[in-house]
């Protein structure tokens, strides 16, 4: 199985991966990326248009559009029930994101987006955890997206907490302690120490991306894939790219 309208077939997936056709092809990552292909399949079958996977750089200047409109306040993106039959059947975002879970930073709404457009991964703080590498392997290896975007925000709470550095109550700590790193290495710089890390920390989590997947990095490679980061204005809802 090859591609398909931008959708990478089974055995590029495993090569991608790392994954020979002999050894691990049988294990139990092998086994997913298989079964991945296989659940895609039938949703590009019933499909009625297949478009082709939007460039890089097209994708951005989608994005960067999308921001402006909303921060004008001219929103072209809004709900329907006919697109909503449109994407009922399959799914073909455009670009990735992953970007803090906080409640003021939506992304379909701040970079004005509809359904089916964005493939979102939301997490405090904007990191790049084992799960969410998998989740954006699977929107580019599999959907065919060229383009993620990692966004980090303003007076971001899960980046003051790893600036401050105290200990966290249940599980709180877990996703801090993935910031701390960004959030030393601007340790002492001058400007404001959360804001500092907050930009740090964007960069941080699109090294994280391009460094911890076998797969992304082989995208990236073969110029099928971007990774960017941003920072969002929550006063002003800009977006700014900074990675």
């Amino acid at each position: 199985m090859g591609r398909m309208n931008g959708f990478i077939g089974r055995r590029n997936v495993l090569k991608w991966a790392g994954i020979g056709s002999t050894g691990l092809a049988a294990s139990a990552a092998g086994g997913f990326l298989w079964g991945v292909q296989e659940m895609v399949t039938p949703q590009l079958a019933e499909a009625q248009e297949k478009p082709q996977p939007v460039a890089p750089d097209a994708a951005l200047q989608r994005i960067l559009e999308g921001n402006k409109r909303f921060v004008a306040e001219k929103r072209q993106n809004l709900p329907s029930r006919s697109r909503l039959k449109e994407t009922a059947t399959a799914q073909f975002p455009f670009a990735s994101i992953l970007s803090c879970a906080d409640s003021r930073v939506p992304a379909e709404i701040v970079i004005d987006q509809g359904l089916g457009d964005l493939f979102v991964v939301r997490i405090a703080g904007n990191v790049a955890t084992e799960s969410g590498i998998g989740s954006l392997e699977f929107s580019t290896a599999v959907l065919g997206t060229q383009l993620i975007m990692v966004i980090g925000h303003e007076r971001c709470g899960a980046v003051a907490a790893a600036v401050k550095g105290d200990p966290l109550p249940g599980r709180i700590g877990i996703f801090v302690e993935e910031i701390k790193p960004a959030a030393r290495s601007v340790q002492g710089k001058p400007g404001d120490p959360v804001e500092n890390a907050v930009v740090a920390n964007v960069k941080y989590q699109v090294n994280k991306l391009k460094e911890n997947s076998s797969i992304l990095s082989n995208l990236i490679a073969e110029g099928k894939l971007k990774i960017v980061g941003a920072r969002y204005d929550l006063d002003t809802g800009e977006l700014a790219i900074v990675a």
